[in-house]
């Protein structure tokens, strides 16, 4: 690799990987220390292509959510099945990892500019911006720029664009994944709204177990699947539709309880 060798968004790789180094370090703790994070179904990442898979998962902070992606990934990638002991696994990290996020939170701050350099592919929201709501066109090149990134490597999408549950489904998601066919993999997480500030930046509370499943790749008919039967689809597979409320809530203090059993053994 050369020493300015660039991605096709023009990042530079050299800084891109010294970034996903330092950064993974400075944050490992806060996944494997502050707080524990429970993996499941990690065996599956070192199965996937190279390149044109979508991840897809329900979303709890700006930021933490995709730097557990990273560490999970690349983690599971060096061997490291359910685990993320060990931060030596982000010396060699996978660099065409992408994530979807809104232009405005990008862009907010010199610490969102350097997580966007780390990957981010930055998309305006049709249906919010400066905290107001609004309905415009989806911009085409938005869209390109996620093709784009499938065609080099993985994409991270959250597809409520939205950190409050159980919204609904954007229909983008779903045209995204009829036009460009990639593997669809569900991931769902859940501890990180309780530990972390809505950012994700800042740690709220200690001891708080975070939990991280990694499904498998959805079966998609793209060809002749609509796009409410895929949103649908979705919906379940990140257990985002109303029915997984309660649920989810018991499965919660369960966790929870196991956790704190664990802390006082």
């Amino acid at each position: 690799m050369g020493l300015f060798k660039r991605n096709p968004f023009g990042h530079i790789l050299f800084f891109k990987k010294w970034l996903i180094r330092i950064l993974g370090t400075i944050t490992h703790r806060r996944f494997r220390g502050f707080n524990e994070l429970h993996i499941e179904g990690s065996e599956i990442i070192k199965d996937l292509p190279d390149t044109n898979v979508l991840f897809i998962s329900n979303h709890q902070t700006y930021f933490a959510d995709v730097v557990s992606m990273f560490h999970v990934f690349n983690a599971s990638l060096s061997g490291r099945v359910d685990s993320i002991k060990n931060v030596g696994y982000l010396w060699q990290p996978k660099l065409n990892i992408y994530y979807v996020a809104a232009k405005e939170t990008m862009k907010s701050g010199l610490l969102p500019k350097i997580l966007a350099y780390v990957g981010s592919i930055s998309i305006e929201r049709t249906w919010r911006a400066e905290g107001k709501n609004i309905n415009r066109q989806v911009k085409m090149s938005d869209i390109s720029s996620i093709g784009k990134a499938l065609d080099d490597g993985w994409v991270i999408t959250f597809p409520q664009g939205t950190t409050t549950p159980f919204k609904p489904i954007r229909k983008g998601t779903a045209h995204i994944i009829k036009k460009y066919k990639p593997i669809v993999v569900p991931i769902v997480i859940d501890g990180f709204r309780r530990s972390f500030d809505k950012k994700g930046l800042r740690i709220k509370k200690k001891n708080i177990l975070q939990t991280f499943e990694i499904k498998k790749p959805l079966e998609i008919d793209y060809d002749n699947e609509s796009i409410p039967d895929i949103v649908k689809k979705i919906e379940f597979a990140i257990e985002q539709h109303p029915s997984f409320s309660k649920v989810i809530s018991k499965k919660e203090l369960l966790a929870q309880e196991e956790i704190n059993k664990q802390r006082e053994w």
